[in-house]
C-alpha cells in the first residue's frame, strides 16, 4: 500500500526518473540499501522500486510506528520498526532476516539518519552503520545498491524549511532520481563488507546525482 500511495503522491512534488545498472536484479530475498538524505527520499525510493516491480518491508525508525494511521498502515504491512540504542534493536535484524527467508525484499537505510545540514544541495552518504553487513552475513541475502538525489530539494534543513518545501514542490516540481545497481554478495569480515556496501551506494548515488547535473565533488 505504501508503495503504491509513494507511486501516486511522489509525481505530485517532483519529477522523478529511474535508471539501472545493466545487470540489475530485484530478486525476491534482496536487501535493497538506499542512502538516506530526507524524510521525502523513502517515498521517492518507493515510487521507484514500484517502477521496477518491486515492494520491499522498510526498516524504519520506530518513532513513526506512533504517528496516527501511518503507525497501523506500516504495521499492517509488515514493516520493520528499528529501536536504535535500544535492547529491542535486536530484534529489527530478527525481523529482516526472517522477511528475507520469506522471500520479501527488505529496505535498509545504513547511515541509520538524517544529515544534520541546512542546505539542499547532494553530499556523498554517510557512515554506515552495521546493520546492514550483519544481516547480509546472516542470511547470505544479496545487496542491492540504490542511489537517490534530488530528495533535499523537495525538503531539508529546518522546520520551517522542510515546511515550505513540501509547500512549494508541487509547484517547483523538481527533477527526482533513483539510479538501482548490480546487486552483489557481502564478504570478509564486519568492517570490509559495511566499507564495500558504502562503496557501492556512493557509486549508485554519484550516477543519480549526475544525472541531475549535480556538481562534483559534492559535499
Amino acid at each position: 500500500m505504501l508503495s503504491r500511495i509513494a507511486d501516486i503522491l511522489v509525481p505530485a512534488v517532483g519529477r522523478l526518473s529511474v535508471t539501472t545498472d545493466a545487470d540489475t536484479a530485484l530478486t525476491p530475498g534482496s536487501i535493497i540499501a538506499a542512502n538516506h538524505t530526507s524524510l521525502a527520499d523513502p517515498a521517492i525510493v518507493l515510487a521507484a522500486l514500484r517502477r521496477l516491480g518491486a515492494e520491499p518491508v522498510i526498516m524504519a525508525a520506530a518513532g513513526l510506528w506512533r504517528v496516527p494511521l501511518l503507525g497501523r498502515a506500516l504495521a499492517g504491512r509488515g514493516h520493520i520498526p528499528v529501536f536504535r540504542g535500544d535492547r529491542r534493536a535486536a530484534a529489527s535484524l530478527d525481523a529482516a532476516a526472517e522477511a528475507l527467508g520469506q522471500g520479501r525484499m527488505v529496505l535498509i537505510y545504513a547511515e541509520g539518519g538524517l544529515p544534520r545540514r541546512k542546505d539542499a544541495a547532494e553530499a556523498a552518504p554517510g557512515i554506515f552503520r552495521s546493520g546492514l553487513a550483519r544481516l547480509a552475513e546472516r542470511t547470505g541475502a544479496p545487496v542491492v545498491p540504490v542511489g537517490q538525489a534530488g530528495a533535499r530539494r523537495v525538503t531539508s534543513g529546518s522546520v520551517t524549511k522542510q515546511l515550505a518545501g513540501l509547500t512549494t514542490a508541487p509547484v517547483r516540481r523538481p527533477d527526482l532520481h533513483v539510479h538501482v545497481g548490480a546487486p552483489l554478495l557481502l564478504t570478509g569480515g564486519r568492517e570490509v563488507r559495511t566499507a564495500r556496501a558504502r562503496a557501492a551506494v556512493t557509486i549508485a548515488w554519484r550516477t543519480a546525482a549526475a544525472h541531475l547535473g549535480e556538481p562534483f565533488p559534492c559535499r
